[in-house]
């Protein structure tokens, strides 16, 4: 394992360039936009079925029929109406790297939607950052792994070396 120390190139407070470092934010959801669009489309389906039930030339109307029928379409059309509106409610922490205060909060949603910290710490207290491909991972001083983090893109990877760089050993 190599390790490098990039604490000999750390500016002063009072010269760093607080107006050109922006706050990052990682969130920690997978892709949902597959599974809303699938669900969106079996739901459409299901509304659609729920009512070609009773257009579809030569159905049966017999007496016996006609509540299995009006049940089943009923049913159809519920569960596709659930499925056109479901909402995704996210319950997974965000983590918001603060440049000003140089410091990592784990933001999560509470029951009311609003966020909380459920951990705050200081770049100075964090062991060491390793960029691997498309994700970052923060160790605790005592060589623990605290975090693993997706990355979204190459710009993101950057900002967050550029502001980790000064104060957290960046592993090689």
């Amino acid at each position: 394992m190599t390790a490098m120390n990039t604490n000999t190139l750390q500016e002063s407070a009072s010269s760093a360039n607080y107006e050109k470092s922006v706050p990052v934010l990682i969130a920690f959801a997978p892709n949902w936009k597959v599974r809303m669009v699938l669900a969106r489309i079996v739901g459409a389906i299901l509304i659609v079925m729920a009512f070609s039930m009773w257009l579809v030339a030569g159905s049966v109307m017999a007496a016996e029929v006609w509540p299995i029928k009006l049940a089943a379409s009923l049913m159809f059309l519920l569960v596709g109406v659930s499925l056109m509106t479901i909402q995704l409610l996210d319950a997974r922490p965000d983590a918001y790297f603060d440049p000003i205060r140089r410091e990592v909060r784990v933001l999560q949603k509470n029951e009311n939607g609003r966020p909380q910290t459920v951990l705050r710490r200081s770049y100075d207290t964090l062991g060491g950052a390793r960029f691997v491909e498309d994700q970052v991972e923060l160790y605790d001083v005592d060589g623990s792994l605290l975090m693993k983090l997706p990355l979204q893109s190459a710009d993101v990877s950057h900002a967050l070396k550029g502001q980790l760089s000064g104060s957290v050993t960046i592993f090689a």
